[in-house]
């Protein structure tokens, strides 16, 4: 039992190293996320926004730089939370695989990857819901904080399969802040008429969304689209551990039938210039 959680310690050290060591993700945590979300509340206009809100039933009319605020804060946590785990699955599968062949166990890394995951999405959900209150005070503080949480779990998540399937850093990139902007735009009413589509039920951050506006403007707690996003998450993580198990696959190798012996292939021995093998005593002597 030490062992294994010696095993895990370490890995889950590592992943933890690997993200501090990432400064352009700290300096987004510490500016991007107050200055998008200030911006926000500063350059949006009050004037109310009415929506209907699923998750509640309620007919709603926020202040739309509040609205805009909560949006903004979904989409800083979504991209900086995808991006941190992005580029530690990028940067670090091949000694991944290095660790694989050489006996570690994939069950501990997978362990402390999730553990990475978990602790780096609470920190920034924490974060960006503190910069939020430091505006208005949302009706449900813990319920705002825990939507982020589950929205920066599931891009996380995400950001782990981009990594194990593209090949450059741009493409990883390109495809989070694509997947971001259209998960995040489409359901706000400020920026988009479409808002009421049924089709926003299906983008992954829907269920954080229609959480963190319940918690923003109405006192109705909604557990139903906090657990549709862990939904999300869920599938988002089974699908990661097939593309990680995929990336070290060909490090456990097929065991040798029985009975049999592995054959070790000897070096070649280059017989010396005069036509003699050095390992005849003929030729020797000679």
């Amino acid at each position: 039992m030490r062992r294994h959680l010696s095993l895990y310690a370490t890995a889950a050290r590592y992943d933890l190293v690997e993200h501090s060591r990432n400064r352009f993700a700290m300096l987004l945590i510490v500016l991007y996320i107050p200055l998008w979300i200030s911006l926000a509340y500063v350059a949006i206009p009050d004037r109310p926004a009415p929506l209907h809100l699923r998750s509640t039933g309620e007919h709603l009319a926020p202040a739309g730089n509040e609205l805009t605020q909560i949006t903004g804060a979904i989409n800083a946590v979504t991209l900086i939370t995808g991006f941190m785990m992005f580029a530690a699955t990028f940067t670090g599968h091949r000694f991944d695989r290095r660790l694989a062949m050489a006996g570690y166990p994939r069950l501990h890394l997978i362990t402390a990857k999730a553990t990475s995951l978990t602790l780096t999405s609470a920190f920034i959900a924490v974060y960006a819901a503190a910069v939020t209150c430091l505006s208005w005070t949302p009706k449900q503080p813990l319920q705002l904080a825990a939507a982020l949480f589950c929205a920066a779990m599931t891009y996380g998540a995400i950001g782990v399969i981009l990594g194990s399937i593209l090949r450059r850093e741009v493409e990883g990139m390109f495809a989070l802040v694509m997947i971001s902007v259209i998960d995040v735009l489409l359901p706000n009413p400020m920026w988009s008429s479409g808002a009421d589509s049924s089709l926003i039920r299906f983008l992954p951050s829907y269920g954080a969304s229609q959480a963190a506006t319940a918690a923003g403007f109405s006192t109705t707690t909604t557990p139903a689209h906090l657990a549709i996003e862990l939904l999300w998450f869920t599938g988002a993580a089974l699908l990661a551990l097939l593309t990680f198990h995929r990336r070290t696959r060909s490090a456990h190798h097929k065991p040798q039938p029985s009975g049999t012996v592995a054959m070790v292939p000897q070096p070649e021995v280059t017989a010396p210039q005069g036509g003699h093998d050095a390992t005849d005593p003929a030729g020797a002597g000679a």
